[in-house]
């Protein structure tokens, strides 16, 4: 794992290449000395230990692998420094496709790190404001429910009256896959173990009303999904388990609301010109506010037969997924 293979070195010359091009100046310039001690010069330019030290705070290095990780990630700054040189060489840095994407990458960091210093002054939740959040939303904690779930993918078409028919009066998923099988129709079925805290909330209020044995149709996408709740547990979870959740969702509805805040009050005092047809409609903001994002109701990597998924339950529930049941409260 530690191990920095050829594929890996390339994906993250890849990922940067652009953004150090638009450091480059001319090639013909002179180069300029970088701070810090440096422990390679590549045709002049040198690399030094900031960099070094830069890579591996990004990659995640524990301290006990820096001195094997720190030469894996020397090499891959001088294949990066060769890479560059040579783009510089052919002005490859100069082409309409590049600046504009250096520009791009430029703008970007810069206005992260002009939002990052906001948030920065941002404090972290406190054990109030969390212990609120979770007396607040009982089904995704204290009264979290788990559902055993089989997933029939049928494609829209096969949807027919007489499946249909079949649906209303199977009493087991296991009868609609055998009709299924018998009239030749496609299908792909998968079991999965989900709580209150990973559907969206409208979803959940319907399985928690039906109640299991009972064969539910959703439309996802190019797909039909037949959806049995075969077993419906009690899964609660502790305010302890659910603190570190807690609060990294309430840190980022700061974060999200702190950069809302700040970019309204640089558009207030801005001045702002619309050409021709690009101006915006004023009402799309009010119409919107209250409006769910079309989201599918099961993504087909979420519903693999596998440890990850079985295991889930008995997981955190995921921020995306809060986010997602919360559109539902009103």
């Amino acid at each position: 794992m530690l191990a920095l293979n050829c594929t890996n070195r390339l994906k993250l010359i890849v990922l940067i290449i652009v953004f150090l091009l638009s450091a480059c100046g001319d090639a013909k310039e002179s180069v300029e000395k970088k701070p810090g001690q440096a422990l390679a010069s590549v045709n002049g330019n040198e690399i030094t230990i900031l960099q070094l030290n830069d890579e591996l705070v990004r990659a995640g290095i524990r301290a006990e692998q820096f001195e094997t990780a720190s030469k894996q990630i020397l090499e891959s700054l001088i294949a990066r420094q060769l890479i560059v040189d040579e783009a510089v060489r052919t002005k490859l840095d100069r082409t309409p496709e590049v600046m504009q994407a250096r520009e791009r990458a430029n703008a970007q960091v810069i206005a992260q790190a002009y939002l990052q210093r906001i948030t920065n002054k941002l404090g972290k939740p406190s054990q109030v404001e969390i212990d609120e959040f979770y007396q607040r939303n009982p089904e995704y904690f204290e009264k979290r429910k788990q559902f055993d779930l089989t997933i029939v993918r049928i494609a829209l078409n096969d949807l027919s009256k007489e499946l249909k028919t079949v649906l209303d009066a199977a009493k087991s998923i296991d009868e609609v896959t055998t009709w299924l099988d018998k009239q030749g129709i496609q299908y792909a079925r998968n079991v999965a173990l989900r709580s209150t805290a990973d559907l969206p909330s409208h979803i959940v209020n319907m399985i928690l009303e039906k109640g299991k044995n009972h064969i539910f149709v959703m439309q996802e996408r190019a797909h039909n999904l037949l959806i049995a709740v075969n077993a419906i547990k009690e899964n609660p979870l502790s305010l302890a388990l659910a603190t570190p959740q807690i609060e990294k969702f309430l840190a980022n509805q700061k974060y999200k609301h702190a950069s809302e805040e700040e970019i309204n009050r640089l558009r207030s005092s801005a001045k702002i010109e619309y050409f021709g047809k690009n101006a915006p409609n004023l009402n799309l903001k009010d119409s919107n506010m209250n409006t769910q994002p079309v989201e599918s109701f099961l993504d087909k990597k979420d519903f693999e037969n596998n440890s990850n998924n079985l295991n889930q339950s008995n997981s955190m529930p995921v921020e995306r997924s809060i986010e997602r049941g919360m559109m539902g409260l009103k």
